[in-house]
């Protein structure tokens, strides 16, 4: 069994920072792509980084030039960081995995979610 576990969320005013933290674990061959993605109320769950096992990284134009998206390939992990928060940042964010497990082919995973809240 594979489980993305996150931490990081909370409650951040509006310029400040956040980071998110994102560990895979279980039975585990290799790790691809892993990102993050948010979703706010009424909204559908977007794109907000994702970063290659290479270190190839994408963003959303939303958020480029304040967030940072990294790995640990080591430790099979991925962080979120995310400076100059904004209102609109708020929502739950999640974390997501293309992951081989041992044996088996590859599959999607996601994190619980986290909670992020920026006030104004």
């Amino acid at each position: 069994q594979v489980q993305l576990v996150e931490s990081g969320g909370g409650l951040v005013q509006a310029g400040g920072s956040l980071r998110l933290s994102c560990a895979a674990s279980g039975r585990i061959f290799t790790i691809g792509a892993m990102g993050w993605y948010r979703q706010a109320p009424g909204k559908q769950r977007g794109l907000v980084a994702t970063i290659t096992a290479g270190g190839t990284t994408n963003y959303a134009d939303s958020v480029k030039g304040r967030f940072t998206i990294s790995r640990d390939n080591n430790n099979n992990t991925v962080i979120l960081q995310m400076n100059s928060l904004k209102p609109e940042d708020t929502a739950v964010y999640y974390c997501n995995a293309r992951i081989w497990v041992v044996p088996g082919p590859s599959n999607d995973y996601w994190g619980q979610g986290t909670q992020v809240t920026v006030s104004s």
